[in-house]
């Protein structure tokens, strides 16, 4: 039976409200009148007249005060990030095979020409988000990646800087590899990407988290270009027995309640004691948070968290994959029966050693995730988003005596003459004189 300690006063849905109209009327705008357009956005959204393209001077400029530290750290998680997607480039491989005497065909990978990554930089600066999306997209072999992000306008590392994209976000986005770098928000960024603008390179494929009207304008292109996920708030599920505990789960609950105000995050666990001592421990957690922070979560915590109790960890699974949580923590006992039995998530954290965050971060494998119950169909970024997977085939002439008799008669079945007849001519010109079963011509 599944009881619910704490029920969910909202959904993600619930603040959409006119999210989808203004990015629809900014894209018809952008798609209209160009760069002209996508600079008005930029000075009134964003109190941005700059320059839209970063120059290789202006970014030395702008990263040469990092500290040597910080500047390691990012080098570090980027290095992580590219060995986890090699990993992912090699576990795929282009092949030919013969299906039937005569017949070949095979595969081939091939990155798409151009990638549009979008790096937000908004109640937080989103260092991880340049080098997950660039560094996967360069070693996937795109040709050609456009990173974007958000003009910044603050301190950064307690000195205040002049406006432009965020030091640490600029630092990540070239080391990881960005061809083309633009001072660029919100859906005037998706925009400028998607039609090429001020760059002159068309996106094939646009990635990246975003706010909720970033979300709708890449919905919205989708079909024009390719995009990694459909997009919602990040969401977080714990799934915890009586062996966890709940200070750790109280922990990594609130961790990700701090992302925004429409955070979901969810307990599933079998333990009634220790639903009860997370329940009550995650509000003292919050209320020591900086108040940034706090108030993200707080509004999350109260707003769209939920704990469901179950009596068995099957039941706990069930409710698992009907969530399809962006990210699932498991802490519990047995990973293994845990790994082997859950089904929908976007990326799954096996015990208490690791966490969300680990995976935010550092720790390599992809950060930008399906949201919003995606995870029942989709999986997360990585190299195979960035790369086209295309067939191809080759015959002998001896081969056409099967392929053209079968082609001809299923193609008549279905009533489509024009295609059978491309069997007949083959089969005509290769094996003259010959009879076939060709079926019995449409007529209608």
């Amino acid at each position: 039976m599944i009881t619910y300690l704490k029920r969910a006063a909202k959904t993600p849905e619930t603040e959409a409200g006119n999210a989808a109209i203004v990015a629809s009327q900014m894209l018809r705008d952008i798609e209209m009148r160009g760069e002209a357009a996508v600079r008005e956005y930029a000075h009134k959204l964003d109190k941005w007249q700059g320059d839209i393209i970063v120059t290789p001077a202006m970014i030395d400029a702008r990263t040469r005060d990092i500290p040597m530290q910080t500047r390691r750290d990012i080098e570090f998680a980027t290095a992580q990030v590219k060995r986890f997607a090699q990993a992912q480039k090699d576990s795929c491989h282009e092949f030919s095979t013969e299906l039937s005497p005569g017949l070949i065909t095979g595969q081939r990978l091939i990155p798409c020409n151009v990638a549009g990554c979008y790096v937000p930089t908004g109640r937080y600066a989103h260092i991880a988000s340049a080098y997950m999306s660039v560094a996967t997209a360069k070693v996937a072999g795109v040709q050609t990646v456009v990173a974007c992000s958000t003009p910044y306008h603050g301190l950064v590392d307690g000195k205040s800087v002049e406006p432009g994209i965020h030091p640490h976000v600029l630092y990540a986005m070239q080391v990881a590899g960005a061809d083309i770098i633009m001072t660029l928000g919100g859906v005037q960024a998706i925009g400028a990407m998607a039609y090429g603008l001020f760059c002159g390179k068309p996106a094939d494929i646009i990635v990246g988290p975003g706010n909720k009207f970033v979300a709708e304008a890449k919905r919205m292109l989708f079909g024009k270009v390719g995009i990694d996920v459909f997009a919602g708030p990040s969401e977080v599920a714990v799934l915890a027995d009586d062996s966890a505990d709940p200070y750790i789960v109280a922990s990594d609950l609130v961790g990700q309640g701090e992302h925004g105000h429409e955070s979901p995050m969810w307990l599933f666990t079998n333990s009634r004691a220790l639903a009860a001592e997370v329940i009550n421990l995650v509000p003292n957690l919050i209320d020591k948070l900086p108040p940034t922070a706090r108030d993200a979560a707080g509004a999350a915590w109260r707003d769209y968290a939920e704990v469901v109790l179950c009596d068995t960890r099957e039941e706990m699974v069930e409710v698992s994959d009907r969530y399809a949580s962006e990210h699932l923590e498991v802490q519990c006992r047995d990973l293994d029966w845990w790994l082997a039995n859950l089904t929908c998530y976007g990326s799954l954290f096996l015990g208490e050693e690791t966490t969300v965050a680990y995976g935010d971060k550092v720790s390599g494998p992809n950060h930008i995730l399906p949201t919003k119950g995606a995870a029942k169909y989709s999986g997360g970024l990585s190299v195979h988003k960035f790369m086209k997977t295309l067939t191809w085939q080759r015959a002998t002439r001896e081969a056409n005596r099967d392929l053209g008799q079968v082609t001809a008669r299923i193609s008549r079945l279905e009533g489509m003459e024009a295609h059978a007849r491309t069997g007949d001519d083959r089969l005509e010109k290769y094996f003259k004189g010959e009879a076939f079963d060709k079926g019995t011509p449409v007529s209608v």
